[in-house]
């Protein structure tokens, strides 16, 4: 770390100081001198006074128009940003039940030259974390991340000013981070909104959270300051990272743990992203900060208190990359599939073709291509440009095919659709027939193993080919009975045992 000297110097700020304090002294001296000559019997000791009071004046006056000249240069644009948006700003206690391990001293003492190295037993608890998140309607809804509160028995939400509230999980999307919370406290700040679209490299923005939790008494957000390092970037997971994070703002303001979910803010103090990760070898900043763009968050939590849930949309294209130059570089992406009477069947496109611009962004790699998928929603217009075309082909994004299927309930716990070619292409599965299952209670998610997305495709050694032919087939199996399940998850095939009950 470079030690910053904190000894005067002629640094240009000071020397200006300096300059600007030299009238003043001089009108002191002068006024003194005024007074001395004056000094002279008692009718001396009342000018003396009068000289005095009126040194004074002017002197006070000049001394408050210098303060307020400093204060203004104080008050930069950082400033101005800072105050307006962190009263908005919040810290996300969770609370999480986790196994974990514990060491047990007699036991490794006595008996782990036995049984091996120590290694003590496993118990549940609640284990604390933190994050940020920032408040954005006045009915107390507030932003934050999916990996901040996924999985979390209980949410306290700290405000700037110290008050505690308990906040309800409305909704959460694991796939884009983010997750919406609602608290019951009136009278809240609401952080300005701004856009991402229109940033520009290199110019200032400032992050907010809260990195150190508890261990700072005062609950106000902590503040750093950077730059738009880059724009539209694609993270890779890797470690415990979960999902892809696509098209996100890269910045070289510092962000630490327990400042994801907090607001990243341009310099007019309105919120361009949401804080969501970092790249870091020792768990710190190391000035590769990334945000989420504040569009792609505000779309995701009004389709949560809208509709439940997100409503993606589709086009029935699948792409591949293409082969690199001499240098490993490419242009474009292939398409790999198309499905039929898709948005994308339906304009043309056709297995082969490549795509080199979708909604009038560049397409390098199918990340590109995932990324804009992503932020298009049902009934979105999407101009592709094809190699060889002369013009871009229009298509419009439709619903997905599993949202809008017929749904099928089995055992009033079990909710499920006919697989169809159209499903096979939005969901990637690899059987050709089946019943997707699109929803289960937890009752029944613990007894048959199954889970949201996976394809039922036998029972009994009886194949199933539709949602239908599934529910015929449970009301004809007698209660009590034992039975075979097979599915198939992540392209592979499972079975699982269990007794029939109503």
């Amino acid at each position: 770390m470079t030690e910053i000297s904190s000894q005067p110097t002629n640094h240009p700020w000071v020397a200006t100081r300096r300059r600007r304090r030299s009238p003043g002294v001089g009108i002191v001296l002068v006024l003194l001198a005024l007074v001395g000559l004056s000094a002279c019997g008692s009718d001396a000791e009342v000018g003396e006074t009068a000289l005095g009071e009126a040194a004074s004046t002017p002197l006070r006056a000049l001394q408050a128009q210098e303060s307020r000249a400093l204060d203004d240069e104080r008050t930069t644009a950082v400033v101005r940003a800072s105050e307006r948006t962190a009263p908005a700003v919040v810290a996300v206690n969770v609370l999480r039940t986790q196994q974990v391990r514990v060491r047990d001293p007699f036991f490794d003492d006595f008996f782990g030259g036995f049984f091996g190295p120590p290694g003590g037993r496993t118990q549940l608890r609640q284990v604390p974390s933190l994050g940020s998140g920032f408040v954005v309607d006045p009915e107390g809804i507030i932003l934050t991340n999916d990996h901040v509160v996924r999985g979390a028995d209980r949410i306290l939400v700290t405000l700037p000013d110290g008050r505690d509230a308990e906040a309800e999980l409305i909704g959460t999307d694991e796939a884009t981070d983010v997750a919406v919370l609602r608290i019951e406290v009136g009278d809240l700040p609401l952080a300005p909104i701004g856009r991402s679209d229109d940033l520009r490299i290199g110019e200032w923005v400032i992050a907010f959270g809260n990195p150190f939790g508890n261990l700072i008494s005062n609950p106000e957000p902590t503040v750093t300051v950077g730059v738009i390092s880059a724009l539209g970037r694609h993270i890779v997971p890797g470690g415990d990272t979960r999902g892809f994070y696509l098209g996100m703002i890269q910045t070289d303001a510092a962000i630490n743990p327990g400042n994801s979910g907090g607001p990243l803010v341009n310099a007019l103090g309105e919120v361009v992203g949401m804080n969501a990760s970092i790249f870091s070898r020792g768990g710190g900043s190391e000035g590769l900060g990334f945000a989420i763009p504040i569009e792609r968050v505000l779309q995701i939590a009004d389709d949560l208190i809208e509709h439940g849930r997100v409503r993606r949309a589709w086009v029935g294209l699948d792409v591949e990359p293409v082969e690199g130059d001499e240098f490993g570089r490419t242009r474009g992406v292939r398409v790999a599939r198309v499905t039929p009477d898709s948005p994308a069947g339906r304009a043309g496109l056709q297995v082969g073709d490549r795509l080199l611009e979708m909604n009038d962004r560049r397409l390098t790699t199918p990340l590109d291509f995932e990324a804009i998928l992503l932020d298009l929603r049902a009934g979105d217009a999407l101009p592709i440009l094809v190699e060889g075309r002369d013009a871009p082909m229009d298509l419009t994004a439709e619903e997905r095919p599993s949202v809008t299927a017929e749904r099928v309930t089995v055992l009033r716990d079990l909710e499920v659709v006919t697989l169809t070619p159209a499903i096979r292409q939005e969901r990637g599965v690899a059987s050709e027939e089946g019943a997707l299952v699109t929803g289960i209670t937890d009752t029944a998610r613990n007894a048959l193993g199954l889970r949201e997305g996976d394809v039922i495709v036998g029972m009994n050694n009886q194949r199933i080919t539709s949602a239908e032919e599934l529910a015929q087939w449970v009301e004809s199996i007698p209660t009590g009975s034992r039975v075979r399940l097979i599915f198939e998850r992540n392209r592979g095939l499972a079975s699982r045992d269990f007794t029939l009950g109503r």
